[in-house]
């Protein structure tokens, strides 16, 4: 299983041809994307078009979801951003510190392009899908 960022999501939906939509292509069609609410909500809000919206919202809906939060991991968020804090890495969005930890806690290679993940795979040992990204 593999869990996909939005910014990858994004691409796909407007079909960009770039070898993270192609990592992602490849990915669905073995059956290994599973998705989170948090990635749901971020690729959803996105959509300008009702149509697009619900044809984007049916197909991430046949993915397996998961709750990325949940009182469990708010710890366990909050100490992975406080780590990356005092190496000097101040991250730009708390979702990717959800995204990112939901991963590492769960071993789930991500499949990102956003530059706030390289601290997660450098400093706290996150998987990756694609090698450098």
């Amino acid at each position: 299983m593999i869990l996909v960022d939005t910014s990858v999501w994004i691409d796909y939906f407007h079909g960009k041809d770039t070898r993270h939509t192609d990592a992602l292509d490849e990915a669905l069609e073995d059956g290994l994307v599973v998705t989170g609410d948090l990635i749901m909500l971020e690729i959803l809000q996105g959509f300008r078009s009702e149509k697009d919206y619900k044809l984007a919202k049916k197909s991430l809906g046949e993915l397996e979801q998961f709750e990325l939060l949940g009182s469990e991991m708010v710890e366990k968020c909050a100490c992975n951003y406080r780590k990356l804090r005092k190496s000097g890495i101040t991250l730009r969005q708390t979702t990717d510190v959800i995204i990112g930890s939901f991963c590492i806690e769960n071993r789930l290679p991500l499949l990102f392009q956003d530059r706030d993940f390289i601290p997660f795979v450098k400093q706290l040992g996150m998987r990756t899908v694609l090698a450098e990204t």
